[in-house]
């Protein structure tokens, strides 16, 4: 008789109120990968989805009428949410492992946060934490418990013996990922995902994922569990499995949730091929990097398969600060990738970080003046936050406060000593997106086109100058 599995993970969307107000759910894709690589090896598994549940507490009806034997927290690492290590999450993610202890099972945990704090979870009821791709050594601790044998061996894992936390080594990556099943989409209900996305945008998007890892050495971005390296699945099989489930669940858009989606052309030229001898309509929206997208023979591949929306890690528009991230871009080739897709009709989008070590007014002028030139169609705004496990991280956690992590996703509070308070960059992210709100309306009025949803609320151009200019005096005040 097979073992009973029951996976869950520790996103909770009621805990973070700038996500629900954005009402852009999306299913645990790891943890489906990682439930359907169990399901082909024998296992029985079901999925407890917390995305929509308001309290840990829920947890505890599905684990007294289906007593699993193991039970495992599996965070999706293809989530950027996740990769935060929310406070509220890491919470609710110990509430549930001691509500499982309590029942017998025996209690894993993987995923970004338990990666780089494994001790914590150890001592708030798990068994074993899987560090780093999460797939095979989850099976391995299951045959352990299946078999009553020792863990101790198991590479990629930290776990309790004798009384001690004890750290084995790493596991290697997987690099074919066309072995791993498809994602165990059958064991989501995706209804409410559906109904929350056609309630409040009038489409449905799923997440899919192409590849795993980053070959990029940016000094801020933790990755605790693919590592600085990247393989891909191949574009025919990631073609035919979105054609396959938009037949079941009838999504219209897909979000590639990969750190960096079609890195190597060769592959970005195969998709698009795919996606039209499929006949696959879809609309599909990326993570990238400026320099990939300087040659305008990729951007028309993107084109050709259905890419609407480009989100770049833009970060700065000081050289001085992309220089101190080691992201290894030019700002000019923001320029220029932003040109070309726009040139070609796909939108983009700038991710902005604010607040890394040695940034000053004039930095922060040089970023503001790239939003005004160049325009794009929406911004994520953030500060610099110190994960585990980074060059960045090693470089201020002298000055770390009590406070290490945020507790929601639009938190924003500064965890170490920079050049200005935490007061100016929160007054700052607003004056920004109030900057970028006018620089659009005005844009909009000068070439006589209807305002854009990211526009209406500009009734008056006259007050939204007041308004940047009311949060300009209050940046003056704050970094005098």
């Amino acid at each position: 008789m097979s073992l009973k599995v029951l996976f869950t993970h520790s996103y909770f969307l009621h805990f973070d109120p700038k996500q629900l107000r954005a009402a852009m759910p999306y299913p645990p894709l790891g943890t489906l990968y990682a439930m359907a690589y169990l399901r082909e090896r024998g296992y029985e598994v079901k999925l407890f989805d917390t995305m929509f549940c308001r309290s840990a507490q829920e947890i505890q009806p599905v684990l007294d009428a289906y007593k699993p034997d193991i039970f495992i927290s599996y965070d999706d690492g293809f989530n950027y949410l996740t990769k935060m290590c929310l406070t509220n999450m890491r919470e609710a993610c110990f509430e549930m492992q001691q509500y499982a202890k309590s029942k017998g099972c025996f209690v894993i945990t993987s995923g970004s946060d338990s990666a780089d704090h494994f001790e914590k979870y150890l001592r708030h009821g798990a068994d074993a934490v899987a560090i780093g791709e999460g797939e095979q050594t989850v099976l391995e601790l299951c045959k352990a418990v299946k078999n009553k044998s020792t863990i101790q061996s198991i590479a990629g894992i930290a776990f309790w013996h004798d009384g001690q936390i004890i750290k084995n080594g790493p596991r290697q990556v997987m690099r074919n990922l066309d072995e791993l099943p498809e994602p165990a989409w059958d064991l989501v209900d995706i209804k409410p995902y559906r109904d929350m996305w056609l309630r409040h945008h009038g489409y449905f998007s799923l997440n899919f994922v192409t590849t795993r890892g980053c070959p990029y050495k940016c000094n801020w971005c933790a990755k605790p569990i693919y590592g600085n390296r990247y393989h891909s699945h191949g574009a025919e099989k990631i073609v035919k499995q979105i054609k396959k489930w938009q037949q079941v669940f009838g999504f219209t858009h897909v979000w590639f949730a990969d750190d960096i989606f079609g890195l190597k052309p060769n592959w970005l030229a195969d998709f698009a091929n795919h996606v039209r001898e499929e006949n696959l309509r879809i609309k599909y929206k990326i993570q990238s990097r400026a320099d990939l997208l300087s040659h305008e023979p990729s951007i028309i591949h993107l084109k050709e398969s259905g890419c609407t929306m480009v989100w770049l890690g833009a970060e700065s528009g000081s050289q001085k600060i992309l220089d101190a991230m080691d992201k290894g871009i030019k700002v000019e080739e923001i320029f220029t990738a932003t040109q070309l897709l726009k040139k070609h009709d796909i939108g983009v989008s700038f991710f902005l970080q604010f607040g890394y070590p040695g940034e000053i007014l004039e930095d922060i002028r040089l970023t503001i003046n790239m939003v005004k030139e160049l325009l794009p169609d929406d911004l994520g705004i953030s500060v610099s936050y110190p994960l585990p496990g980074t060059g960045f991280y090693e470089k201020v956690k002298q000055d770390l406060k009590v406070k290490a992590n945020w507790q929601h996703s639009d938190d924003l509070d500064l965890m170490f000593k920079n050049t200005y308070s935490a007061s100016f960059y929160k007054s700052l992210q607003r004056y920004v997106h109030a900057v970028f709100r006018g620089s659009k309306a005005r844009q909009a009025l000068r070439s006589g086109q209807h305002f854009s949803a990211k526009v209406k609320p500009v009734f008056s151009l006259a007050r939204q100058a007041l308004k940047e200019k009311i949060l300009f005096r209050k940046l003056n005040l704050y970094s005098s």
